[in-house]
């Protein structure tokens, strides 16, 4: 029996030897399976590349052994890149494979590209000139020029909630026929004169504004005297009523979002208590690329604080922050470079040692700086960096949030702060989700009128910009 079992490893081990050595001549592309090709690299270099069964079925690697090299970097790259593929280091020895990502560049990458970015302007009046041509780029890109036609109908509100010092009403606005966006409108209780506003959107993290963080930072904003209003992302929160949560996904996306800061921001200036001359946005992750986006974008913002998102080595993960062209108007653009079309208003860049937002102030910061030096006012944009913290919206983001919309919008910091000068969130109410809902617990409240799905969404798109 040994002897046969012998013979039969023995008779498969030639034939396996054989079918792989048909396949080693020019006629068939000396071709191998992909996963033959990386054990064959975890063997010549003495590392681990970790991957799923998915990730390699069905794909092979044409002139396989031809592309190695010496070095373990080249090679993984002249093996991994024409099939969309990466990896990323995890630790000495120890890779994992991914799909290209198109959004994000090793870090020296990106900052070669800002400064080829920063080669072209040298001082106001060419930077003038390179932000006349980005801008109008961002909104075709977007397939928002011109922006289509504002559906007449009022927003929809919920019954006020009177808490300490504040109040809170949800609200849905109608940007397209039959679609709206969703979200939660925080005011003051006492309104004297004209008061600034806040847009505050958020990033990807679970539960988006219901999330305790986004409702005390609205709350905050509301008792110091800005109206706030957090909303939700496209295909997130209540707009799961309309679309599957993987609509969030697609590059339409993007164009949804920036329109309904647009709609949005339409409304609270439309109210007679607030003051345009003094009107923010900050966002956190996801909702901190959309804060870039639409601080360049619309001249009606003032200020602006995205929070752990910007950096040159990064254009947003996903299709709601970079599914459409808006990095490729103008020649060639960056997340850094749309953030300093918004000098010399105020801004605040909030970074943190533990994601992409790393090397913001070695590099990232002094171009931002030269920037606004060409309106001479450095001064204006500000970075607060946190190396022992991550990818998060934390009490310390929170407050830098906080100090510099105080400063900037000249509010009184006594109301939200306690006898020892610290800010004072434990009168801020963390609602439950559903007390944040505009349609009902089950969306019984949609009005008839709601696009259902995505193809109708793309239907309706498609006539409200063809007109």
């Amino acid at each position: 029996m040994k002897r046969i079992a012998l013979f039969l490893t023995l008779g498969f081990s030639l034939i396996l030897s054989g079918a792989i050595a048909q396949m080693q001549n020019s006629d068939l592309l000396y071709r191998q399976p992909l996963k033959t090709v990386l054990t064959e690299i975890e063997s010549r270099f003495k590392v681990k590349i970790k991957y799923n069964d998915d990730q390699v079925k069905d794909r092979w690697v044409n002139y396989a052994l031809w592309r190695f090299r010496p070095e373990l970097d080249e090679t993984l790259s002249n093996v991994l890149a024409p099939l969309d593929l990466k990896v990323n280091k995890e630790k000495e020895g120890v890779y994992k494979l991914k799909e290209y990502e198109y959004y994000r560049w090793n870090v020296q990458d990106g900052q070669d590209k800002l400064d080829q970015l920063a080669a072209q302007y040298h001082d106001k009046a060419s930077w003038e000139k390179r932000k006349a041509l980005i801008k109008p780029g961002l909104y075709e890109a977007q397939g928002l020029s011109p922006l289509p036609v504002k559906p007449a109908s009022k927003p929809i509100t919920t019954p006020k909630r009177i808490m300490d010092g504040y109040s809170v009403e949800n609200i849905a606005i109608e940007i397209l026929p039959g679609l709206y966006v969703n979200g939660s409108l925080y005011k003051p209780l006492k309104v004297k004169g004209k008061i600034p506003v806040m847009l505050s959107p958020d990033g990807h993290w679970a539960q988006q504004r219901y999330r305790a963080d986004c409702q005390i930072r609205c709350a905050m904003m509301a008792r110091m005297g800005v109206m706030a209003i957090s909303y939700d992302l496209f295909a997130w929160g209540e707009s799961l009523l309309q679309f599957k949560s993987e609509d969030h996904r697609r590059s339409l996306a993007q164009t949804i979002q920036t329109l309904g800061g647009i709609r949005i921001l339409d409304y609270v200036l439309s109210l007679k208590e607030t003051d345009p001359n003094r009107v923010g946005i900050s966002g956190g992750s996801g909702g901190g690329s959309h804060t870039v986006l639409m601080a360049a974008m619309d001249d009606r913002i003032k200020l602006s604080i995205p929070v752990v998102s910007l950096s040159s080595s990064f254009y947003g993960g996903c299709p709601c922050e970079s599914g459409m062209p808006v990095h490729l108007c103008a020649g060639g653009t960056n997340n850094v470079e749309i953030a300093a079309m918004t000098a010399p208003n105020p801004q605040l860049v909030v970074s943190d040692g533990k994601d992409w937002t790393v090397t913001v102030p070695e590099h990232d910061m002094p171009f931002l700086k030269k920037i606004y030096g060409y309106y001479g006012r450095p001064d204006l944009v500000e970075n607060v960096h946190l190396p022992e913290e991550g990818h998060d919206f934390g009490p310390s983001k929170r407050k830098a949030v906080y100090d510099f919309v105080i400063k900037s919008f000249k509010l009184n910091a006594a109301l939200v702060k306690d006898k020892t000068g610290q800010y004072d969130e434990s009168k801020c109410t963390v609602e439950k989700e559903s007390a944040m809902y505009v349609f009902g617990d089950k969306g019984e409240r949609l009005p008839a009128n709601a696009i259902k799905g995505f193809e109708q969404l793309e239907q309706v798109f498609k006539a409200s910009t063809s007109k």
